[in-house]
């Protein structure tokens, strides 16, 4: 498929989804978007929050708590938050979906979301195993991958922030 038609029906599927009984009562309700815009808010905290005090965990801060037990308690919190953000941000997304659809800084969240949940997802694949050994010095590559992790995420929160302006 060529990129001008890819971009073609990524543009219906977001009208479509715009002018669905979905995208109505988003924009009609007089709570239903504040209250996902505040749920979306709340999972950010969460997986935020979590996912950045694993990330400086590794890095090195706190080493007198256990790696393994802070990954096995806020692991879930992060994925609760991301779970919030994904279903709150379709829910909002829903709401203006063609304008959003054809943003940048829309555009360039969701890439960096991408690359923060594979890099997630390659530091489960490479550590996990091994976060029990790390009480004292994780290895360079992953203190690298979480310091990108802290990068992106913060990253992704700043597009979002950024894409009433843009």
């Amino acid at each position: 498929m060529e990129h001008g038609a890819a971009v073609e029906g990524i543009a219906a599927i977001a009208a479509q989804l715009e002018h669905s009984a979905l995208g109505a009562a988003m924009r009609e309700s007089l709570f239903l978007y504040p209250l996902m815009n505040l749920l979306h808010i709340f999972g950010l905290i969460l997986l935020v929050g979590a996912i950045g005090l694993l990330d400086l965990r590794v890095l090195g801060w706190a080493r007198d708590l256990p790696l393994k037990l802070c990954s096995y308690y806020l692991t879930p919190i992060a994925l609760i938050g991301l779970g919030m953000m994904l279903g709150s941000g379709f829910l909002i997304f829903s709401a203006d979906a063609g304008p959003l659809s054809a943003s940048t800084i829309f555009r360039v969240k969701l890439l960096v979301i991408v690359a923060a949940l594979v890099n997630a997802g390659l530091f489960r694949l490479a550590w996990s195993r091994r976060l029990g050994h790390w009480n004292d010095n994780a290895p360079p590559v992953a203190r690298a991958q979480a310091g990108l992790s802290l990068l992106l995420w913060f990253s992704a929160a700043t597009a979002g922030r950024l894409i009433g302006y843009g």
